[in-house]
Protein backbone atom coordinates (compact mmCIF):
# COMPACT_ATOMS: atom_id res chain seq x y z
CA UNK A 1 0.00 0.00 0.00
CA UNK A 2 3.05 2.65 -0.90
CA UNK A 3 0.53 4.27 -3.32
CA UNK A 4 -1.93 5.07 -0.63
CA UNK A 5 -3.14 8.51 -0.29
CA UNK A 6 -4.05 9.22 3.47
CA UNK A 7 -6.68 12.07 4.00
CA UNK A 8 -4.66 14.23 6.13
CA UNK A 9 -2.48 14.75 2.85
CA UNK A 10 -5.35 16.49 1.79
CA UNK A 11 -6.58 18.69 4.37
CA UNK A 12 -3.82 21.29 4.67
CA UNK A 13 -4.08 21.76 0.57
CA UNK A 14 -7.96 21.85 1.10
CA UNK A 15 -7.69 25.05 3.73
CA UNK A 16 -5.18 26.39 1.12
CA UNK A 17 -7.85 26.29 -1.45
CA UNK A 18 -10.67 26.84 0.24
CA UNK A 19 -9.50 28.97 3.12
CA UNK A 20 -10.86 28.55 6.86
CA UNK A 21 -14.10 29.35 6.59
CA UNK A 22 -14.31 26.80 3.62
CA UNK A 23 -12.90 24.19 5.45
CA UNK A 24 -15.25 24.68 8.24
CA UNK A 25 -17.98 23.87 6.11
CA UNK A 26 -16.62 21.26 4.06
CA UNK A 27 -16.21 19.48 7.22
CA UNK A 28 -19.59 20.50 8.43
CA UNK A 29 -20.77 18.92 5.25
CA UNK A 30 -19.44 15.56 6.05
CA UNK A 31 -20.80 15.75 9.66
CA UNK A 32 -23.88 15.94 8.27
CA UNK A 33 -23.16 13.26 5.59
CA UNK A 34 -22.27 10.76 8.07
CA UNK A 35 -24.75 11.95 10.78
CA UNK A 36 -28.35 9.52 11.63
CA UNK A 37 -30.38 12.75 11.13
CA UNK A 38 -33.24 11.37 14.23
CA UNK A 39 -30.50 11.56 16.84
CA UNK A 40 -28.20 14.92 15.44
CA UNK A 41 -24.59 12.29 15.82
CA UNK A 42 -22.44 10.39 14.14
CA UNK A 43 -24.04 6.95 15.76
CA UNK A 44 -22.37 3.34 15.49
CA UNK A 45 -25.09 2.97 12.92
CA UNK A 46 -24.93 6.15 11.44
CA UNK A 47 -21.27 5.36 10.76
CA UNK A 48 -21.85 1.72 9.65
CA UNK A 49 -23.98 2.55 7.06
CA UNK A 50 -21.63 5.42 5.67
CA UNK A 51 -18.14 3.42 5.36
CA UNK A 52 -18.40 3.11 1.57
CA UNK A 53 -18.73 6.71 1.51
CA UNK A 54 -15.50 7.33 3.27
CA UNK A 55 -13.95 3.82 1.14
CA UNK A 56 -13.86 2.03 4.89
CA UNK A 57 -16.32 -0.68 3.25
CA UNK A 58 -14.01 -3.47 5.19
CA UNK A 59 -14.09 -1.96 8.26
CA UNK A 60 -15.38 -4.73 11.30
CA UNK A 61 -17.62 -3.63 13.79
CA UNK A 62 -14.70 -3.19 16.22
CA UNK A 63 -12.69 -0.58 14.55
CA UNK A 64 -15.68 1.49 14.09
CA UNK A 65 -16.21 1.33 17.79
CA UNK A 66 -12.50 2.45 17.73
CA UNK A 67 -12.83 5.34 15.59
CA UNK A 68 -16.07 6.65 17.93
CA UNK A 69 -13.89 6.08 20.88
CA UNK A 70 -11.17 8.47 19.81
CA UNK A 71 -13.54 11.20 18.85
CA UNK A 72 -15.95 10.74 21.47
CA UNK A 73 -15.09 13.57 24.46
CA UNK A 74 -17.98 13.25 26.31
CA UNK A 75 -18.70 9.97 26.65
CA UNK A 76 -22.33 9.70 24.78
CA UNK A 77 -21.46 7.26 22.72
CA UNK A 78 -21.80 9.38 19.35
CA UNK A 79 -20.03 12.61 17.66
CA UNK A 80 -21.73 15.77 17.70
CA UNK A 81 -20.63 18.68 15.11
CA UNK A 82 -17.93 19.71 17.37
CA UNK A 83 -16.37 16.43 18.52
CA UNK A 84 -16.04 15.12 14.80
CA UNK A 85 -14.26 18.77 13.46
CA UNK A 86 -11.69 18.32 16.64
CA UNK A 87 -11.36 14.70 15.54
CA UNK A 88 -10.64 15.36 12.15
CA UNK A 89 -8.07 17.96 13.13
CA UNK A 90 -6.74 15.73 15.62
CA UNK A 91 -5.79 13.06 12.84
CA UNK A 92 -4.63 15.69 10.67
CA UNK A 93 -0.94 16.94 11.86
CA UNK A 94 0.01 19.84 9.75
CA UNK A 95 -3.60 20.50 10.93
CA UNK A 96 -2.86 20.56 14.77
CA UNK A 97 0.45 22.82 13.29
CA UNK A 98 -1.87 25.38 11.79
CA UNK A 99 -4.96 25.09 13.90
CA UNK A 100 -4.00 28.32 15.94
CA UNK A 101 -3.79 30.71 12.14
CA UNK A 102 -7.11 28.65 10.66
CA UNK A 103 -8.66 29.82 14.19
CA UNK A 104 -6.96 33.63 13.91
CA UNK A 105 -8.54 34.00 10.40
CA UNK A 106 -11.60 32.50 10.95
CA UNK A 107 -12.11 34.87 13.78
CA UNK A 108 -11.00 37.97 11.24
CA UNK A 109 -13.93 36.98 8.77
CA UNK A 110 -16.25 36.68 11.36
CA UNK A 111 -15.81 40.33 12.37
Amino acid sequence: MADAIVFEDFFPAMVDKLGAEGFMKELCNGFRLLMDGEKGMITFESLKRNLALLGLQDMDDDEVVCMLREGDLNGDGGLDEMEFCTLMFRLSPALMKSSKNLLEEALVTEM
